[in-house]
């Protein structure tokens, strides 16, 4: 009989040994918190958010995230733009493009380690099951951003791939608005660019809304 308790003991502690390699290459590659990590990549996969909506992907308060921003400017890796009226973007510079780039490549490389401990035939079970895993995980967050904070978007969709969470999203699986399972993808083909705070919602389209000036709700990866 399958020791339920016991394999979700060990899923326990491969999550947390997982995410402490991922974090401290992710970091140390940006010099900054796990949160200013997590928000350059957010940037550069949805340039121009506010920083409530920032600070929602990346889960942080409103103060928290305006203090994150005043880090991340100072240290030349994003900056606030004026908007319309009161509309403030925060984009990132060029050093904070780059900066994404290498902190994903340090996030990727132990975790690419890990996957030497098994061959090909078992590489291709994990991925099938980490994607019902991540399904189910959406299920209970509801929020394919916060979950894929720290994503390499681009990796996940690679050759025609399917993103899980924003699979789950659109089938409408947590708190998420799934929509009708309609929409194109975000940038790199994980969870796009969901609008930002502060503005009237427009429907734009079926399964896409529209929360900014001149942009629209892209849907996670398809």
């Amino acid at each position: 009989m399958h020791d339920k308790e016991r394999t979700a003991n060990l899923l326990g502690a491969t999550a947390l040994a997982v995410a402490d390699l991922a974090l401290a290459g992710a970091t140390k590659a940006a010099g900054t918190s796990a949160s200013g990590a997590a928000a350059l990549v957010a940037l550069a996969a949805s340039p121009g958010l506010s920083v409530t909506e920032l600070g929602r992907r990346v889960g942080l308060s409103q103060s928290a995230a305006a203090r994150m921003v005043d880090s991340l400017e100072s240290d030349g890796l994003a900056e606030r733009r004026q908007g319309p009226g009161r509309w403030v973007s925060v984009v990132p510079t060029a050093a904070g493009m780059r900066t994404s780039q290498s902190l994903l490549a340090a996030r990727g490389s132990p975790l690419t380690g890990m996957l030497d401990a098994l061959d090909e035939a078992e590489r291709d079970t994990l991925a099938e099951l980490l994607g019902k895993l991540l399904a189910r995980a959406y299920a209970e967050v509801g929020d394919a951003e916060l979950m894929c904070r720290l994503c390499d978007r681009a990796g996940c969709v690679r050759d025609g791939a399917v993103c899980p969470v924003g699979q789950a999203e659109r089938d409408g699986l947590g708190g998420g608005d799934g929509g009708d399972g309609t929409g194109d993808r975000g940038p790199g083909g994980g969870p796009g660019d969901r609008g930002r705070s502060g503005a009237r919602p427009v429907r734009s389209s079926p399964g896409r809304e529209d929360r900014r000036p001149g942009g629209g709700r892209r849907a996670p990866g398809a």
